[in-house]
């Protein structure tokens, strides 16, 4: 039996220095600098008392910039532009999903109600927040260094753009 549609509700906006989403980094942990604010709703500004004693905290957003109603079950991710290589949708982290939920683990800087300031950004100026999480190394830590499957055969970069990732040839992928 599939399971019942939900309902999100958004708690705040993304406040980014990026409005293009081709040079917009791709993950926030290879942009660990750049600096951005979550405009809490007031109505859940109480929400944040207590985050300002954590290091690093959980963003779930909703990448609703390029709505796909239908995406493709297989896909080539950004960092596997040049060789054109599809992996199916559950085993990468682009945007193009069935449910468009961003997931970021972004460094604390100010908790400052209503708003936090953070650094790691990789989410366009305007992105919606669904939800704030603290960041456990208890539970969120694996306890060995986990496979990553296609991500432990690419490059990395630091600050990689969809711009910057795709092939020479074709300006258009």
């Amino acid at each position: 039996m599939p399971p019942r549609d939900a309902t999100v509700t958004s708690i705040g906006v993304v406040r980014s220095p990026y409005t293009v989403r081709d040079d917009t980094p791709l993950q926030s942990g290879l942009n660990s600098d750049v600096r951005a604010v979550v405009e809490v709703d007031p109505a859940y500004a109480d929400a944040l008392e207590g985050l300002d004693g954590f290091d690093y905290a959980w963003l779930l957003t909703w990448l609703d910039h390029e709505a796909h109603a239908s995406p493709a079950m297989r896909q080539v991710p950004s960092f596997l532009q040049r060789e054109g290589r599809e992996i199916g949708l559950f085993a990468m982290r682009g945007p193009r999903r069935i449910n468009p939920v961003g997931l970021s683990l972004v460094r604390v800087v100010e908790v400052a109600p209503p708003n936090l300031t953070f650094a790691g950004v990789d989410l366009l100026d305007g992105t919606v927040v669904i939800d704030i999480k603290p960041y456990v190394t208890a539970f969120d830590a694996p306890p060995s260094t986990p496979r990553c499957g296609w991500f432990d055969e690419v490059d990395l970069p630091a600050s990689a753009t969809r711009r910057s990732l795709r092939s020479d040839d074709d300006p258009a992928s």
